[in-house]
C-alpha cells in the first residue's frame, strides 16, 4: 500500500544523540577522519556515512533532504541555502553553451530574470511559452532543447502545469522535466506525475515561519550525486550550502505541513467562493471555472485541497495598492513578499515579485497592475477575516 506524503514524512524516524527524539544538530564545518585513507575515499566518493566538509553534506542537511525525498516520492534529496539556490544548480547541471530550455513564461520573477538575462551569458538560451497548452510547448522543442521547466501552480498568476501531458514530452524528446512545487507541496506529488527534478523553496510553505530561507532538489540519486561531485557539481561548486541549524529548524516544522496546508487550503477555498460571489476578479485552481481546474483535480492528493494561493484584481495599481494598506492597517495581514507564512500575506506581484519581467510581457501574459497575490493565512475564524477584507474592498471601491 503506498503513503500519502504526508504519512511517508510522519514515518521518518531519526533519532538523537542520547535518545533525543529530535535528530542532532551537526554543529561542524568539517570532519575528523580515522586514517587518511578514509579520508581520501570520502572525497572521491567512494565511503557512505562519513562526511568531509559541510559544504559537501552534513548529517542534519542529510536527514532534511532524506525526509523531503520520501514526501515527493524521488530516490534522494539535496538541501541548498535558498531556492533559487536550488534552480539555479538544477539549470546549470543540466544546461551548458549551446543548450536550449523550454520554461514557462509565468514563473517567479528571479527565475525568468535568470533564464532570460543571466544564462545567455553562459551561451543558454530560453523560449517562455505558456505552458498550460501542450502544442506549444513541443512547437519551441528544438534539437538543442534539454529542460522543461515549468512551476506545479505558477507565481503569480495560478496557471497549472499539465506534469502527465508534459512528462510525456519530455520522454519522446529526451528532455529533463524540472518542476518547482513551491505553490503546491503535498497538493500535488510531481515526481509521482512524472517529473524527473522536483524543486522547493523551502522558505515558503514547508518551513512555515518566514524566518528561514532554504531550498531542495529532489531527484533520483544518481542526479543528486552529479550535483555533489566535487569535481563539476553545481550544487557543490556554486556553493549555495544550508546551514546545518537551519536544516534542523526546517525539519521540525515538516512535521507540521500536512496540518497547515490543509488550514491553508481551506481558508484559501472560502475566500475565493466569497470574492467570486461578491463579483471580485478571481483566480483560485479551486475553483470550478478556473481553466485548469479539472487538471488540477486529476493531479491532487485531495485531501491537501488546492493550497493557499489566489489572486484578486483591485483593477488598477492605485486601488490595489490602498487596498492592501487598509488591510494590513486593520489587521488582516501583512504588506510583504513570500508566502506560507501564519499570516495572509499580500503583494502587487507585478511591481514586486514579478518587477523583473518587462511591462509589455507581464500585459501579454495577463498580468494586470491591480493584480493582488494573497498567501492565506492559519486564522481560526476565516468568515470573520472575511467580513474585514470585505470592508476594505468597498471602502476602496473594488466592491
Amino acid at each position: 500500500m503506498k503513503l500519502n506524503p504526508a504519512d511517508a514524512i510522519q514515518d521518518v524516524q531519526n533519532f538523537g544523540e542520547f535518545g533525543g527524539v529530535n535528530p542532532s544538530i551537526s554543529d561542524s564545518s568539517t570532519y575528523t577522519f580515522m586514517s587518511a585513507k578514509t579520508m581520501v575515499d570520502t572525497f572521491e566518493g567512494n565511503t557512505d556515512g562519513c562526511h568531509l566538509y559541510a559544504r559537501h553534506t552534513t548529517p542534519s542537511n542529510l536527514y532534511l533532504g532524506a525526509a523531503l525525498a520520501t514526501m515527493e516520492g524521488t530516490e534522494a534529496a539535496n538541501v541548498s541555502a535558498s531556492g533559487m539556490g536550488a534552480i539555479t544548480s538544477v539549470l546549470l547541471q543540466l544546461a551548458g553553451a549551446g543548450d536550449h530550455i523550454v520554461s514557462s513564461r509565468t514563473i517567479y520573477g528571479g527565475t525568468y530574470a535568470f533564464l532570460k538575462n543571466f544564462t545567455p551569458r553562459l551561451g543558454i538560451k530560453t523560449s517562455f511559452v505558456d505552458i498550460t497548452k501542450l502544442d506549444l510547448v513541443e512547437a519551441a522543442i528544438t534539437q538543442n532543447t534539454k529542460v522543461l521547466y515549468c512551476e506545479t501552480v505558477s507565481n503569480p498568476l495560478l496557471e497549472v502545469a499539465d506534469i502527465n501531458g508534459l512528462s510525456l514530452l519530455a520522454k519522446k524528446y529526451n528532455l529533463q522535466l524540472v518542476v518547482d512545487n513551491t505553490f503546491s507541496p503535498l497538493s500535488i506529488s510531481p515526481a509521482k506525475l512524472g517529473a524527473d527534478v522536483v524543486i522547493h523553496s523551502l522558505t515558503k510553505f514547508i518551513n512555515g515561519s518566514s524566518d528561514t530561507v532554504g531550498g531542495v532538489i529532489c531527484g533520483t540519486q544518481e542526479f543528486i550525486n552529479e550535483l555533489r561531485s566535487v569535481n563539476d557539481g553545481a550544487c557543490m561548486l556554486l556553493g549555495a550550502t544550508m546551514d546545518s541549524l537551519r536544516a534542523s529548524s526546517i525539519l521540525k516544522n515538516l512535521r507540521t505541513l500536512h496540518i497547515r496546508m490543509k488550514q491553508h487550503s481551506k481558508n484559501a477555498a472560502f475566500l475565493a467562493e466569497k470574492f467570486h460571489e461578491k463579483g471580485v476578479k478571481t483566480v483560485y485552481p479551486g475553483l470550478p471555472f478556473h481553466p485548469s481546474h479539472k487538471i488540477f483535480n486529476k493531479m491532487m492528493n485531495a485531501e491537501f485541497g488546492y493550497g493557499g494561493m489566489l489572486t484578486i484584481d483591485a483593477g488598477s495599481l492605485e486601488k490595489a495598492t490602498i487596498l492592501m494598506e487598509l488591510m494590513q492597517k486593520k489587521n488582516v495581514g501583512y504588506l510583504a513578499v513570500s508566502l506560507g507564512f501564519y499570516k495572509t500575506l499580500f503583494s502587487a506581484p507585478g511591481s514586486s515579485t514579478s518587477s523583473e519581467i518587462p511591462e509589455d510581457e507581464q500585459q501579454q501574459m495577463g498580468l494586470n497592475s491591480g493584480l493582488i497575490r494573497f498567501s492565506i493565512g492559519l486564522d481560526n475564524d476565516i468568515e470573520r477575516t472575511y467580513k474585514i477584507i470585505e470592508s476594505c474592498l468597498f471602502e476602496v471601491g473594488v466592491l
